[in-house]
Order: C-alpha cells, then structure tokens, then sequence
C-alpha cells in the first residue's frame, strides 16, 4: 500500500489522506519555510480530526481565532491539562484533580502546582482563551520537550510532567530566581502534547554549534539538546548605554517561537 509521510510529524499515512492522522497537519499543502529556515506551524484546518497518542480517542481542532480542542474520549481514556481551560464537557466526562509530585517548588515558582484529568467516555473541550493556533506534537517514546510555562492544553496520561529551571533569564522575563519550563517526556508508548502559541507558531532545526537570538518573550518550546542562556545587546547610538536582552538558543536541536508576545524592557 502507499504511503506517505508527514512533514510535521513524519507518520506514515494512506495516501487517500488529506490530513495526517496523528497530528491533523494537511497532507496535500507544501510547507512554509522563510529564507531563514523558519518553518510555519501547520495550519490546522477547521474541523480536522487525529488521534491522542495510542489510544482510540480522538481530538477535533475547531475555530481560527481563538482554537479549540475537542477531545473525544473512549472510556477510561484519560488527558490531563490545566485548570481554567474547559471550556466545555459532556455531563459523562468526569474530573480529577491532581497535584503534582514537586507541587511544593512549583507554588515556589509561580508555577501551576496541580492538573486536572477528564476521564471518558465522552466529549471535552479546551481553550486557552487566546488568539493564536494550535501545535500539535506527537512524542515518541523517550521523546523529551521543553515548554514555556502556561503554553500546553493538553497531553495524554502517558506523557510526564515536570520542570526545569534555567538561570540567568530572571531578569529579562519576570524577575525572581530563573526561567521555569515545563519538560514533557513520553513514556514507553507514544504520547500526545497540544500547545497553544500566541500569534503564529514557527519552527526551526538549528544544526550542532548554530544559534539564534531569541525575544525572550517569543521562545515557546526547545529539544533539551537545545541550551537557552541570555545574551545582552548593546543598542549605542540614539539609545545611549542601554542594552537589549535576548534568549540565544544554541543547537542541536528543535525549537518552536510564537509571534505575539509581551515586550521586555531594556536597561
């Protein structure tokens, strides 16, 4: 039988497909690059339909300005997401609330300290009540991502959950002691995590040694392989001794930017 592959997220789907049945980018559209390597995000159309990770459940991608994830539940399929992103459920479609393991550093760090899991059978419905787009992004067994904090709506029961922190960005992003990320890792089977990018979502493979200056407030998500350190701009001529500060992300490794951000302010 043919096959083909996906760009996005190099599945291999039937031929007859217009849309990839694991990460819902279309199968018939050639991809967007710039002539610097950014690669748009696949623009998700109204209404596709893919599968969460290895389960029979599904998700369905509904509006353009502000996206909805529509989640499709079996019985006893689980995802797990933040509080304050329902935006609907079936009455069937139970919740739990969990905290997590490092709850207590987490409160420490401003961060959300417990998720909620809807449970099947039945529909359920995230938002981040943001305009912007959907990333859907299959994990691979053992796969690790890196994730700006308050980005996911949703991952599958298979994919953990936790930070890290980097040092040196306190200043340039919200003071205190560091940048938190959330790190997702699938487990033994594959996994499934949705983020939201504010604006337009790019992507871009940077090769071993090759870095790129980042807005802070534009990073979204990184390969682990990828190092994140702040770099301070010298700006000199009408600005006098101020300085701009930047994210440089150093490869090997994947890394995901989002066009609409909240501005940081130099010294």
């Amino acid at each position: 039988m043919d096959r083909i592959v996906c760009s996005w997220c190099q599945y291999q789907d039937d031929v007859s497909r217009t849309t990839c049945s694991t990460c819902g980018a279309p199968l018939d559209v050639a991809n967007v690059v710039s002539r610097a390597g950014w690669r748009a995000a696949p623009r998700l159309r109204e209404m596709t339909e893919f599968r969460v990770g290895n389960t029979s459940s599904t998700c369905q991608v509904s509006g353009e300005v502000v996206p909805v994830a529509e989640f499709a539940l079996t019985e006893h399929d689980r995802v797990f997401f933040e509080q304050h992103t329902v935006l609907w459920k079936e009455r069937l479609v139970s919740l739990h609330g969990q905290s997590l393991a490092t709850k207590n550093k987490r409160r420490i760090a401003g961060m959300p300290y417990a998720v909620v899991q809807a449970q099947g059978p039945g529909r359920i419905a995230l938002t981040r009540d943001a305009s912007g787009e959907l990333v859907v992004l299959p994990l691979h067994p053992g796969i690790e991502l890196d994730v700006r904090g308050h980005s996911f709506i949703a991952a599958s029961m298979n994919v953990s959950y936790d930070f890290i922190r980097i040092t040196g960005l306190a200043n340039v992003l919200h003071g205190g002691n560091g940048m938190y990320i959330d790190r997702f890792v699938a487990r033994d089977t594959p996994g499934l995590l949705i983020l939201h990018g504010n604006g337009n979502v790019f992507d871009r493979r940077l090769a071993q040694g090759e870095a790129i200056q980042v807005e802070p407030g534009g990073f979204l998500y990184k390969d682990p392989s990828v190092t994140m350190n702040t770099v301070k701009v010298p700006l000199g001529g009408g600005f006098g001794h101020r300085n701009a500060y930047m994210a440089e992300l150093a490869g090997p490794g994947r890394v995901g930017i989002q066009s609409m951000y909240v501005h940081h302010h130099t010294d």
